[in-house]
């Protein structure tokens, strides 16, 4: 089994120092990773990319266009808005979802490998 360690310490200072201050805060990083993790699920993914196609959709849509239960897809749109990735507002009886500008933006990174 290969170490893939360093044998020697070669530290290129000005570089990591660089990089180091443009990390982003871990504050950042953590509502990055959580908005990928909700991503990660199939049905969010089907649901997140319908809602960037369609714009502003209803969950009866939402759940025929999933093939799933409004239950379920209701319980999915929730995940995609804690994580800030998703809008909610009602009219009337409808509940109406659509992605945010951070949401569109995360859907770009992955939306190379999933076109519609």
């Amino acid at each position: 089994m290969a170490d893939d360690r360093c044998d020697l310490l070669c530290l290129d200072l000005p570089k990591a120092e660089t990089l180091r201050a443009a990390r982003p805060s871990e504050q950042d990083a953590r509502a990055l990773a959580e908005g990928y993790r909700a991503l990660g699920d199939p049905t969010r993914l089907t649901l997140a990319l319908a809602l960037r196609d369609g714009g502003e959709l209803c969950v009866c849509d939402l759940a025929w266009v999933v093939e799933r239960a409004e239950n379920l897809v209701s319980h999915h749109l929730r995940a995609l808005r804690t994580a800030g990735l998703a809008d909610y507002r009602r009219d009337g009886k409808m509940a109406l979802y659509s992605l945010t500008p951070r949401g569109l933006a995360l859907l770009e990174t992955v939306g190379e490998e999933v076109s519609a």
